[in-house]
């Protein structure tokens, strides 16, 4: 008996081990439930097969991520057709856009459903939105807490000034810019790690006056800063991301070294853009104390 007693004071004084987790942003293109011809679909709409979901269940496989933040997708019946519903939770705000910003992540994993970021809809009662941002906190094994906002902003900006526009797509971006920096404010206020990461619709250059609204509310780190974008490359060169995951406070000390992934379909033949996802899937991983 006191031997065991022994081992299990001993093992409760070995130090609790770090949790690794594989976090993506994936942009799926209109993923939908919805037939060919529904009024709520554009006219030219290419509608997906079972081929086409058999195809983008194998990719969701191979990616193996444990949270995926989605974009571009019709709510939780649809993305159970890519993500196995017996091995995934999902998670979308309550709006009726298609294309909505939501999340995937593994049963078993402790989440907690946080409220939309609703304010990043500037156009709510319009037909096609601006959407909102879905919001989840990740409860890792030891007590470390990861706040994770999936985002799919305005288009149409993806290099004008925010600070001067000169559209109304780049006053739109300015607005939702200045709607970002004031969550991770809070999150700051919290001292919060936290990842915000989906389709920002932007190309981040060393000129760009987007991201300086955001790091002034708190210093990030960019995961795709430095790299080019393989996702349909053509004549062999690569593109600037508009995907990107930006790591705040804590995060950004629990990535792992040259983690950041870009996950590129083996298809070559740029017709089948329309039914697999003109966006490829990005990821990084991180280790939680």
């Amino acid at each position: 008996m006191r031997a065991l007693i022994l081992l299990a004071l001993l093992f409760l004084a070995l130090p609790a081990q770090a949790q690794e987790l594989k976090i993506a942003a994936w942009n799926i293109a209109w993923l939908t439930t919805k037939p060919a011809g529904h009024p709520d679909l554009p006219r030219d709409l290419t509608t997906r097969t079972e081929q086409d979901f058999a195809r983008l269940r194998a990719y969701a496989e191979r990616l193996a991520a444990d949270v995926i933040a989605l974009q571009e997708v019709d709510g939780p019946l649809a993305a159970a057709r890519v993500f196995d519903a017996t091995a995934y939770d999902f998670h979308f705000p309550a709006e009726n856009d298609i294309q909505r910003a939501g999340f995937a992540w593994r049963k078993g994993l402790h989440v907690t459903r946080n409220p939309d970021l609703m304010a990043l809809d500037l156009r709510p009662t319009a037909r096609r939105s601006l959407r909102r941002g879905a919001d989840i906190t990740v409860h890792g094994a030891n007590a470390a807490r990861l706040r994770l906002l999936s985002i799919h902003l305005d288009g149409g900006c993806s290099q004008g000034s925010v600070r001067e526009p000169n559209s109304s797509d780049c006053q739109n971006l300015g607005r939702q810019a200045q709607i970002l920096a004031e969550w991770i404010t809070e999150r700051r206020r919290e001292n919060m790690p936290f990842l915000i990461l989906g389709d920002f619709n932007r190309r981040f250059s060393r000129e760009d006056d987007m991201l300086p609204i955001l790091s002034a509310a708190s210093p990030m780190r960019r995961a795709t800063e430095g790299f080019s974008n393989p996702c349909w490359r053509r004549d062999g060169q690569g593109r600037a991301f508009i995907d990107h995951i930006l790591l705040g406070l804590g995060a950004s000390d629990w990535l792992i070294k040259d983690s950041f992934r870009v996950f590129s379909y083996t298809e070559r033949d740029p017709a089948l853009r329309d039914v697999i996802s003109d966006h490829c899937p990005i990821s990084v991983r991180l280790r939680l104390p």
